[in-house]
């Protein structure tokens, strides 16, 4: 298809107006949270990718200032100003005021799109107590203000200029979010992503509240993201890059394996992030598996008798990232985040069935490495499913020796049901006589379990603690678990607040993000607070959570004299059953936190730092980190 190198009024469609948006914003930006927030920032700046697909933007720049409002500026073909052969008013005023206006409608403007089909512009204007458009173009700069979706001045030609783009500046409407407070690290994360996608593209990002400044720009484009995603990990062989188009459709792969058991495959469809995957996943996916057996069997690394490599085994320790540019991409899933063209499968399959074959042949090491990093998880995975139907089997919940026993609660109803896991026999045995039998299950772990981030799933299925856990979830594992099945709707990690108690969550956090991933992303898991201190003065007495509160309440206490009795609290177990309830158990009191997953890629690379093989990143980031630590024991 011709991309028309003209962008002006004549491409602009009207769809519908704007009313709705304010009433209901989270129906357009998903909620009015945090994430709302950030979304904002997403809508303007995917139109000045759109620009750069187009092949007319090279520099993208997000500026947040010091009270929070944002300035978006690019050097693309700038927005239309001429009048619209429609609405009878300028078109940026129409892109700016009205939902669903845009040049993504007609394919003449953008061949491929990644905005919401112009919903974006319009959605930032009416959640904004502000937003001004600059827009230079044709030896002119142009500005138009609005406000809450309404034009509060007439597009005016303010000067002259020989460059060419457009400038946003907006503030969020407080009235509208829960908080406008932009989170420099998660706006960095996407853009960053969005600059490995685009290669070539420079997006820099500048934080005028603190003066923090990063720009990106990857020349190699994803197989730069690649090596980004395993910069933590050993790898076993260069990364591998392909690309192939057919008729419209653009495709882009970059893959490599590391020596770890778990994939990351992530995949983008005119550069939105398909975390629900679709055709385009399924394509690359069969490709991969159908040549590395192919090649097994032509080897001889497998019989004629020996069963084909599972796609699991294949993948495992694959690190990949697949974008698809296309015309017209049809979503679908909870999310709208799952490509769903059927043509796209059988395009992606023929670019990677061929570009792998070509790769395996040319590099038999790195073909051999492949197939016995399969076979090994082959063989694991045979071993896992036999370690399996013994947990099945075995039930924990009846078994008499096993350790941590579980103490479970009356109810059978997962949605009022909640389990403890708890650090320890002595602190297991206060749980488990200050608990609500009713609601609340006890399940005592002992030690440290392990960590799974070293461990293929058949060594990690022979230790107790997680066999324990397995079966009182009562929901599977791995590529087996259902979330559905789950015994209780609130798993709870109480731990000491030392550094122990901080390794045994973290080590906790891993098995359930590596193995029961749903856990966390369906809000499932939590973490108690135990408090640090109990005050004592004459009568009055109060637990106390953090270092901070401490102050607070010696100075309502009147001050710390000999009549104040301060408990330090060194672990649960030195708490009665009554006190563990009162502080830590009671829903009416206890303070627990909920554990969050955002985004994958940030979770995945947390994961590998903390509890992977390299020391180096480890000491980085807890350096980085070390200020921002709440509750410290040592």
């Amino acid at each position: 298809m011709e991309i028309n190198n003209v962008y002006d009024e004549s491409q602009i469609q009207v769809l519908e107006g704007l009313e709705a948006v304010r009433k209901r914003p989270g129906m357009y930006i998903g909620s009015t949270s945090i994430r709302g927030l950030h979304h904002l920032v997403y809508e303007i700046v995917d139109n000045s990718i759109d620009e750069a697909l187009a092949g007319f933007c090279k520099n993208i720049n997000v500026i947040i200032h010091q009270d929070n409002s944002i300035t978006v500026i690019d050097d693309g073909r700038g927005m239309p100003v001429g009048i619209h052969h429609k609405m009878k008013i300028p078109t940026v005023e129409v892109i700016m005021t009205v939902l669903h206006a845009g040049g993504k409608f007609g394919g003449g403007a953008y061949k491929v799109s990644g905005g919401l089909h112009g919903v974006g512009s319009s959605v930032v204007n009416a959640l904004s107590v502000v937003c001004e458009v600059e827009v230079k173009k044709e030896g002119h700069i142009w500005k138009q203000t609005f406000a809450k979706g309404k034009t509060t001045s007439t597009l005016v030609d303010i000067g002259t200029t020989s460059e060419h783009g457009t400038k946003v500046f907006f503030t969020p409407d407080p009235e509208i979010f829960e908080e406008i407070d932009f989170d420099f690290e998660t706006l960095s994360q996407r853009l960053r992503e969005l600059a490995f996608l685009n290669k070539g593209l420079r997006i820099t990002l500048t934080d005028e509240r603190d003066g923090k400044n990063h720009e990106f720009l990857y020349e190699g484009g994803i197989k730069s993201f690649v090596d980004y995603l395993n910069r933590n990990k050993g790898t076993i062989h260069e990364t591998i890059y392909m690309e192939g188009s057919k008729d419209d459709y653009v495709v882009e792969i970059a893959l490599q394996y590391n020596d770890t058991y778990t994939e990351n495959i992530f995949s983008f469809a005119n550069n939105i992030d398909t975390v629900e995957g679709g055709t385009h996943l399924v394509g690359f996916k069969t490709a991969l598996t159908r040549v590395v057996n192919d090649y097994a069997k032509k080897f001889g690394f497998l019989k004629d008798n020996d069963k084909n490599l599972s796609g699991e085994d294949v993948r495992e320790g694959l690190t990949a990232v697949i974008s698809i540019k296309l015309t017209d991409p049809q979503f679908e899933g909870q999310t709208k985040t799952k490509l769903g063209n059927s043509e796209v499968r059988g395009i992606v399959d023929g670019i990677v069935g061929e570009a792998i074959s070509n790769v395996l042949e040319e590099d038999p090491q790195l073909g051999k490495s492949i197939i016995d990093k399969g076979l090994n998880a082959a063989r694991a995975r045979e071993a896992a499913k036999k370690a399996r139907e013994f947990t099945r089997r075995k039930s924990i919940l009846e078994s008499t020796t096993l350790p941590g026993k579980l103490s479970d609660c009356a109810s059978k109803d997962p949605m009022e049901c909640e389990i403890y896991l708890v650090e320890g026999d002595s602190a297991g045995g206060s749980a488990k006589q200050g608990r609500d039998r009713k609601f609340q299950a006890i399940l005592p772990l002992k030690g440290k379990i392990m960590n799974v981030e070293k461990q293929r799933i058949d060594k990690m299925l022979a230790s107790l603690e997680i066999r324990a856990m397995i079966t009182a979830f009562g929901a599977g594992i791995g590529k087996d678990f259902d979330v559905t099945k789950i015994r209780y709707d609130r798993i709870i990690i109480m731990t000491d607040a030392d550094v122990d108690g901080a390794h045994i969550r973290t080590l906790l956090l891993t098995f359930f993000y590596r193995y029961m991933k749903e856990l966390v992303e369906g809000g499932h898991v939590y973490v108690a607070q135990p408090p640090l201190f109990k005050v004592a003065k004459g009568k009055k007495e109060h637990y106390v959570y953090t270092e901070k509160e401490l102050e607070e309440t010696l100075v309502e206490f009147g001050g710390k004299d000999s009549n104040t009795d301060i408990q330090r609290y060194k672990g649960l177990g030195e708490m009665n059953p009554e006190q563990l309830w009162d502080t830590t158990m009671n829903p009416e009191e206890r303070t627990l936190l909920q554990v969050h997953v955002e985004d994958a890629m940030a979770a995945d690379e947390i994961f590998t730092i903390l509890m992977g093989d390299k020391v180096e990143p480890r000491r980085e980031f807890i350096q980085e980190n070390a200020k921002g630590v709440l509750n410290l024991d040592i």
